[in-house]
This record gives C-alpha cells, sequence and structure tokens, in this order.
C-alpha cells in the first residue's frame, strides 16, 4: 500500500494547485530523470543505482539528487501537452492493445461483495 500515500498527496497538490489556478506537472515514471546530464541531456545508461555521483563525458559531476531535481524542474518545458501524463495515475504507460471481443464484460456481480459476505446483512429483530 506504498501508493496510498503518495496518492493522497498528489489528490492534496491538485487541489491546492486548482485553488491557486496553478498546474501540476506528473513527470513520466521512466523519465531518466537522474541519469541525464542536466547540462548537456546525454543519457548515462551505465549509471547504476549504487552511484550517488553523476559523471558525465561533458564533464559535469554532480550528486545525483541534485542533477534529478534539475531535470525534473526543466522537465514541463520539454513536454508539449501536460494535461495528458503518460504515467496514468501511476498506472504505467498506456499501451493500446487489441482485446478480443467481450473480453472487458462481466456477469454482474462476479467478485463484489454482499451485505452477507460483509456481515451486514439487516436480520428480523426476535421479538
Amino acid at each position: 500500500m506504498a501508493h496510498a500515500g503518495w496518492a493522497e498527496f498528489a489528490r492534496i497538490l491538485r487541489y491546492k494547485q486548482n485553488w491557486r489556478a496553478g498546474t501540476v506537472a506528473i513527470a513520466d515514471r521512466w523519465f531518466p530523470s537522474s541519469k541525464r546530464c542536466s547540462t548537456c541531456g546525454t543519457v548515462n545508461t551505465r549509471l547504476r543505482l549504487a552511484d550517488r555521483v553523476f559523471t558525465c563525458v561533458c564533464g559535469l559531476q554532480l550528486d545525483r539528487d541534485v542533477n534529478a531535481a534539475v531535470n525534473l524542474a526543466r522537465w514541463p518545458a520539454m513536454v508539449k501537452d501536460l494535461s495528458r501524463s503518460p504515467d496514468l495515475p501511476a498506472g504505467g504507460r498506456v499501451t493500446k492493445a487489441r482485446r478480443r471481443e467481450g473480453a472487458d464484460r462481466h456477469p454482474a456481480g462476479v467478485g463484489a461483495t454482499g451485505p452477507v459476505d460483509a456481515g451486514t446483512d439487516t436480520q428480523p429483530l426476535a421479538v
């Protein structure tokens, strides 16, 4: 349930920005923020999670988290349409896959928890 905390944070952030007529830009979960050089844009694919200093061929040497923060601050300017996030509420990238006809239809009530299952059904009072 680690996503629950982030979902609530995102909800509050969107609410606050709506209230202030602002915009929330959600970066794609696969955006290489810590692997991309914040100076020249080169992506270092050999960078491992254990590497805490980002080093680029252009000569930039920077703390990996600072490099990621700079890249994420610049991310909205790199994206054309902020209204469509490629990371739909933590569900990942959207892939248009064909389904066979009727694959998404289920009989009514399948998998649903009823009042009896939940122990909330009403019993007639014995008088």
